[in-house]
């Protein structure tokens, strides 16, 4: 089965298309390295040509808020209009667990944007709600640091592994469109701001980590379970120390 990785050189993507190829799949990883530009609409319909299961794993360059509503609008539009040109029967996209819970962030509002454009397009799909990565830990942290320390919220996390989200992305994309939501997570739940403290720990980060109930993520305030799953949600197998121990083993992929 031909299945198009949109955005298939990122950390995820990359992932899902070497997934996939052990799998048996013809597998095309479309980025605007390999001359597939969602934004532009350039080498689309070369590349989605015979495919049967368009995987979208791609996201904003810039996380500015008029660039990310652009990003997902436009690129989500051009999407599936060669998506239905070239009779695509699945398409499986990434989002994140809470997007409906988060609109005061810009980035979400351009993820609930994305949600919609899927859910109207006509294309019989599949969202896979993801909780945060272990490996986008650093960039929270970034995201609120301030001088010798960062606040955060106390709100609950349930982390995930980028090697179980891109695994469970890869079996929605072989199996049927559910033409809804699926939610992923982690193994295990605690607080934002004593998993900060954690990563800090191993990794030898001497910033101090302030639990603080003003704190904003990425724009929005969080409620004690924003980002966390329902109850049904597919567990990862990997928990933090599981994935420390393999991301200090291996090279990571840029993110």
């Amino acid at each position: 089965m031909k299945i198009v990785v949109i955005g298939g050189s990122g950390l995820i993507g990359s992932k899902v298309v070497k997934n996939l190829r052990a799998r048996g799949h013809e597998v095309i990883a479309a980025s605007p390295a390999s001359g597939v530009d969602t934004m532009t609409g350039k080498g689309l319909k070369e590349a989605l040509q015979d495919a049967r299961v368009v995987v979208d794993v791609a996201n904003s360059p810039s996380f500015e808020d008029k660039s990310v509503l652009e990003f997902f609008e436009t690129s989500g539009r051009n999407l599936f209009a060669a998506e239905k040109a070239a009779g695509v029967a699945h398409h499986v996209a990434l989002s994140v667990v809470g997007t409906d819970r988060l609109a005061q962030s810009g980035y979400f509002r351009g993820k609930i944007a994305q949600e919609k454009l899927i859910r109207e397009s006509g294309v019989p799909y599949t969202i896979v709600q993801s909780t945060q990565f272990f490996e986008f830990l650093g960039g929270i942290a970034k995201a609120s640091a301030s001088e010798n320390a960062v606040h955060l919220s106390g709100a609950y996390i349930q982390p995930i592994a980028s090697d179980d989200v891109a695994s469970a992305v890869a079996d929605h994309a072989v199996n049927a469109p559910v033409n809804g939501v699926v939610e992923i997570a982690g193994p295990e739940k605690s607080r934002l701001s004593d998993l900060m403290q954690r990563y800090f720990t191993a990794t030898g980060d001497a910033r101090k980590v302030i639990a603080d109930e003003r704190a904003l993520y990425f724009g929005a305030q969080l409620a004690a379970d924003t980002l966390l799953p329902g109850a049904g949600a597919q567990l990862g197998a990997v928990n933090f120390d599981a994935w420390f121990r393999q991301s200090q083993s291996q090279p990571q992929a840029a993110h």
